[in-house]
């Protein structure tokens, strides 16, 4: 038997609290502790970093800029030992520049499924796909 602190069930609260308290919220003390210091986000782009302040970068000085408050509404969760799945949208409204493109005030929803390794409660690997690329492309044509 699994011991509490290791469960599928605690890693999916886990990943749930991250998602609102970082995510949403922007919380940086929420962030160090639910982040590994060795985390590796394998999902990066290639040649960009993947470490842990590289993922707070990206929500914290790229999309919740670009997309005002941010919100999270996980739709599946499946967890297996230490990996958890997560079928999620993250929506926002366009309200600074990104990637080149200046504000729509469009509403944006970024359709993601991620999996991450959770070990003694931090995430320590994620991968992941996103329709973020698709998101920019509408936003082009029609800023």
């Amino acid at each position: 038997m699994e011991q509490d602190g290791m469960s599928p069930s605690f890693n999916k609260a886990i990943i749930r609290r991250f998602n609102q308290g970082v995510i949403e919220q922007g919380d940086r003390r929420m962030f160090d502790e639910l982040v590994s210091q060795r985390f590796v986000n394998h999902s990066a782009p290639a040649g960009a970093p993947a470490d842990r302040e590289s993922l707070w970068h990206t929500f914290q000085n790229v999309l919740r800029p670009a997309f005002g408050p941010l919100t999270v509404v996980i739709h599946d969760q499946v967890a297996e030992g230490d990996l958890v799945t997560t079928r999620k949208t993250v929506s926002g409204v366009h309200v600074g520049v990104l990637a080149g493109i200046s504000a729509t005030f469009r509403q944006v929803d970024i359709e993601v499924i991620d999996i991450v390794r959770v070990v003694d409660g931090q995430y320590t690997d994620h991968w992941g796909v996103n329709t973020l690329p698709s998101v920019l492309d509408s936003l082009r044509k029609t800023g």
